[in-house]
């Protein structure tokens, strides 16, 4: 059987865009919600390298620093989240530097722990992996020594984010309805065709009989 050449995903990525969009735009003017959701980020992105790690790496040494790298930056999340939604972020300046030396941590950490791998304990890697590490140590420097750094910051950073990825889901997303227009399209003529074809069958039969093409008459004169 024929696959259909469209879904309605187009939907939920419309929804989607949507929700990213009025997310950003609220976690630019939050702090509470910046505060919460890099925490939430920091916990997922520790958990969710651990069983991949533990099963792609070689050796015991580059088990051992990267599963301590998560450990600390699981629990540094998890304390994130608890101060945004059991302290006043307002009144108690403190946590803003909390949150900056926090975000310092991890982006630095990261690094670390990569260039370890790598140049002490024989990890291979790849341009990109290289460059995207570079950036990480250079995050860490730019948020510690930066006087200004605080949630907007990184609610404006989040907020550009939202706005890419509304952007790309809702280009995704108007494919997926182009695409569905053009079935419904092709099921509406197919739909007109049969409804000629069953108006031709009504027809009379006399009505539907080809003419017979008339024969010329023989014009030779008759020799008796």
């Amino acid at each position: 059987m024929k696959s259909k050449a469209y879904g309605y995903g187009w939907i939920l990525k419309f929804v989607l865009a949507a929700l990213l969009l009025g997310v950003g735009i609220y976690m630019a003017f939050a702090d509470e919600v910046v505060y919460t959701i890099t925490g939430v980020a920091i916990v997922l992105f520790s958990l969710l390298r651990v069983i991949p790690l533990m099963k792609t790496l070689s050796k015991e040494a580059l088990r051992t620093i990267n599963l301590i790298e998560i450990i600390f930056d699981t629990l540094l999340g998890i304390a994130i989240i608890y101060v945004a939604l059991t302290r006043d972020l307002s009144t108690e300046p403190v946590w803003s530097s909390v949150y900056r030396y926090s975000l310092t941590f991890v982006f630095y950490v990261r690094g670390l722990v990569f260039f370890n791998s790598v140049v002490f304990l024989g990890e291979k890697t790849e341009v990109p992996k290289f460059w995207m590490h570079i950036a990480a140590l250079t995050i860490g420097v730019i948020i510690a020594v930066v006087p200004n750094f605080d949630y907007g910051t990184v609610g404006l950073f989040l907020l550009i984010i939202a706005i890419l990825g509304s952007v790309y889901l809702g280009v995704d997303g108007y494919g997926g309805y182009q695409k569905y227009r053009d079935y419904s399209k092709s099921i509406n003529a197919t739909q007109d065709k049969g409804i000629e074809s069953g108006v031709t069958d009504q027809l009379p039969s006399d009505q539907k009989k080809h003419k017979k093409i008339e024969e010329p008459e023989d014009e030779r004169p008759y020799v008796n």
